[in-house]
């Protein structure tokens, strides 16, 4: 078997949000390697740069964070192509159990340990955000504690190494209804939530890609029409009950097509991680620089 011909190597959050991929893979003939990061995002991407996965579906955030910031190496290692969930992502903001000291967003503007998955994921760029509706200064409160994965950050916030962590809220809720960490507060994307990217290897035209869109796209529709099949694999298979799967089917909505990227949601995207401080102008990739499939 040539390079060309082995599978695409996916790298996926194993969360709700999956299910498409599970589903393609299933009954839709996606001849890929399913590689689970459950530390998110940025670990991605760094195995993107390594050569150790070809294809990404992640937060938007992070992608673009990834190929926007100063000291970009080489080519950056990756570019976005497709669109896989239109809807924003609620995140919620989480702190230990006993710590009643912190009740809300405003009490981490004197509690800013804040933990993320790792520097420049969606849990890191989200605190700027964040900052930027607590605070007018351009400069953010917070300390930033890297802990790799949604278990060590738990951990984190009862132990004491980190006052506070962002991470999706139906992810989080089962860990609120079993009192291991409370909730203060919650905030959504700017913007579409997850996107698709693909390394530099494999562009700028790839069959398998194309078969990639094809298989994901099939997996939605098969989604869309399978509310209680839905149900059961995420209350059996991930770390979700079955009230809080159903819940989440409401509030989520996947590309009808996952082929290419609206570029205007990249150049807001930049927009709001300059302003949080995270990008600077003229610095790293351009949002046009970003993308190598364009929406029709």
């Amino acid at each position: 078997m040539t390079e060309t011909q082995k599978p695409l190597r996916i790298g996926f959050v194993p969360e709700h949000f999956s299910t498409p991929l599970h589903y393609a893979q299933k009954y839709f003939s996606l001849s890929a390697e399913l590689i689970p990061f459950p530390s998110g995002t940025g670990h991605m991407i760094t195995s993107l740069r390594a050569g150790e996965i070809d294809i990404g579906i992640g937060l938007t955030e992070g992608w673009v964070a990834g190929l926007g910031k100063e000291g970009l190496e080489g080519d950056g290692g990756y570019r976005i192509v497709g669109t896989y969930v239109e809807t924003p992502l609620c995140w919620a903001i989480s702190t230990g159990h006993s710590r009643t000291e912190i009740t809300s967003p405003n009490s981490l503007l004197t509690h800013t340990k804040c933990g993320v998955s790792r520097i420049g994921s969606g849990s890191y760029i989200m605190s700027f955000v964040l900052s930027d509706t607590l605070t007018p200064s351009s400069r953010s409160p917070f300390t930033h504690i890297p802990l790799q994965t949604f278990a060590s950050l738990r951990d984190g916030v009862n132990n004491g190494t980190a006052d506070f962590f962002m991470w999706e809220h139906f992810t989080s809720k089962r860990y609120y209804d079993n009192g291991s960490i409370k909730k203060i507060g919650e905030i959504y994307t700017p913007w579409p939530s997850w996107q698709i990217v693909a390394s530099t290897s494999i562009l700028p035209s790839s069959p398998q890609l194309e078969a990639l869109f094809t298989a994901v796209n099939k997996g939605i529709q098969h989604f869309n029409a399978n509310a209680e099949e839905n149900i059961k694999y995420i209350s059996t298979e991930l770390d979700y009950s079955e009230e809080d799967a159903r819940e989440w089917l409401g509030t989520v909505k996947f590309a009808v097509d996952v082929k290419g990227v609206d570029e205007k949601v990249v150049q807001d995207t930049v927009g709001v991680l300059r302003k949080a401080g995270v990008l600077v102008e003229g610095k790293g990739l351009t949002s046009q620089e970003m993308v190598s499939v364009k929406r029709s």
